[in-house]
């Protein structure tokens, strides 16, 4: 049985500090506990994956707005945590009642902590009762998966093999296909009342065949059936298989995506490319999405591709998934930037990452826009270090520049060029710690045009044009109308590699 809130309660470890329940929020005990954590943080939501006990120290709750408290609570709401825990004493002699009724209208239990207790006594206490359990789990897990591997092999249908799955973890099982048609289902006998529904993507070779879905009901244990059904995926796969193999386009499609992705000579993806619905000559568009939930993104991804454009195929690769959209021959441009903009739609967990390769024409070009879409993601990273800016879809095309003079240009040619360009505003950023080389680049980068770098410099407009002047009496002038306009604005693109 998994870990509930009331279960940490009663632990010696969080009883010495006299927590209260202070939120009367329906069955907050029943709550299952994934995680106990500490931070002091206010921005600590986006790193939590939910189901979390949030310890706080209430020092930064102290000394923060009445606002920033409730979008505090809001955040952690929103994001899933079990519970939020606050330590109360002399810098906050109270929980705030205006995060008591964030956390009522979002159905988040507040605890008050009215004794001092040791955080990482707490945390190494309940945490190691939760890395037990969750050994039992993948357990007990993997004895399902056993059982059900046993019932397939004396011949047992998909029914069968979500009996004993739903026998086993006390859930009503369903094997949905994606269009939604049901392929097999079992219902747990003692079943009743209210339930949630756990999901789990059941792939073969590669490519998303069906969805399993778990009803558990509101006394059992959800996280056990999740488990359960992930280390049940490749049996249930294994049954789709015999039942319904996957047909010739599909099974050349997978085989198309591994052939652009080591590089395959041109005229193996010219079989391929026809075979898998795509035109020999037609152009196409790659596209890399670096995630840790690659994989679980796919389904998602290939959604998109299948409103954007006319044919596409995909393939998921460890952290790293790719795909191949087909464009319009008459607006191939057009419909390239289309599915730029219908990526942003793609939820992606923190610190993913997608790039769209060039338009390439042919399928036998596929593998160079996709090299460039890899390329592009490095440049990007490379150049956006620690600045927290390389986030969402990025544009191949933006980094033509940089890719070509990576490509022809050695480093030491590139350092000379940008020395002789711009080594006078260099040195005075390195002196003065001014921001003039990344003034003048967003300038540029915006077509000279100064309202518009000054708002997304974050700049008054009188600010912006004295960093102008200056920048224009390091240089030599203004360059508008000059033929130095294109050399300042190609040096500011080869310092960022």
């Amino acid at each position: 049985m998994s870990l509930l809130l009331a279960d940490a309660f009663e632990h010696e470890s969080l009883k010495a500090a006299e927590p209260v329940l202070r939120t009367d929020v329906p069955e907050a005990l029943s709550r299952q506990l994934r995680w106990v954590h500490s931070s002091e943080v206010l921005d600590i939501a986006p790193l939590l994956r939910g189901g979390e006990l949030l310890l706080s120290g209430g020092q930064a709750l102290a000394t923060a707005s009445d606002e920033r408290r409730v979008d505090y609570v809001r955040q952690l709401a929103a994001r899933g945590i079990t519970a939020l825990a606050i330590e109360t004493g002399p810098e906050l002699p109270a929980i705030p009642e205006s995060m008591l009724d964030a956390g009522q209208d979002a159905g988040l239990p507040i605890i008050e902590l009215r004794k001092v207790a040791p955080f990482v006594g707490i945390m190494q206490a309940i945490n190691s009762l939760l890395v037990s359990e969750s050994v039992a789990q993948l357990q007990f897990g993997d004895e399902t998966s056993h059982a059900m591997a046993a019932e397939l092999a004396h011949g047992g249908g998909l029914d069968h093999l979500l009996a004993v799955l739903a026998s086993r973890t006390g859930s009503s099982a369903r094997l949905v296909s994606p269009s939604g048609i049901t392929l097999g289902s079992a219902t747990a006998a003692a079943q009743s009342g209210p339930s949630d529904v756990t999901t789990v993507d059941v792939p073969v070779r590669g490519v998303l065949a069906a969805r399993l879905e778990l009803e558990v009901p509101d006394d059992g244990d959800a996280n056990l059936a999740r488990v359960a059904g992930e280390r049940c995926v490749d049996i249930l796969g294994l049954a789709l298989l015999q039942r319904m193999p996957p047909g010739l386009k599909e099974l050349a499609g997978i085989e198309l995506m591994r052939a652009i992705s080591s590089g395959t000579q041109s005229w193996r993806l010219q079989q391929l490319g026809p075979a898998s619905g795509f035109p020999a000559s037609g152009p196409v568009a790659a596209v890399v999405v670096r995630s840790s939930a690659a994989g679980q993104l796919r389904t998602q991804l290939d959604g998109i591709l299948h409103d954007a454009v006319p044919q596409s195929a995909s393939y998921a690769d460890n952290a790293e998934l790719i795909a191949l959209a087909a464009l319009p021959h008459a607006k191939a441009v057009a419909s390239r930037i289309a599915l730029i903009q219908a990526l942003q739609a793609l939820e992606t967990p923190d610190g993913s990452v997608i790039a769209v390769g060039p338009v390439a024409q042919g399928i036998g070009e596929a593998p160079w826009s996709l090299a460039e879409a890899r390329r592009t993601l490095e440049l990007a990273s490379g150049m956006g270090a620690g600045s927290g800016d390389v986030t969402g879809v990025v544009d191949a095309e933006d980094f033509a520049v940089e890719r070509l003079a990576e490509g022809s240009l050695d480093a030491a040619a590139r350092e000379g060029f940008v020395r002789r360009q711009l080594g006078a505003v260099v040195e005075h950023d390195e002196q003065r710690r001014s921001e003039l080389m990344r003034t003048l680049a967003v300038w540029l980068d915006t077509g000279c045009n100064t309202a518009q770098a000054a708002r997304e410099l974050h700049l008054e407009r009188q600010s912006m044009h004295h960093r102008l002047q200056r920048i224009f009496e390091l240089c030599g002038g203004d360059p508008r109308g000059t033929g130095r306009l294109v050399a300042l604005h190609l040096a500011t693109r080869l310092a960022r590699l």
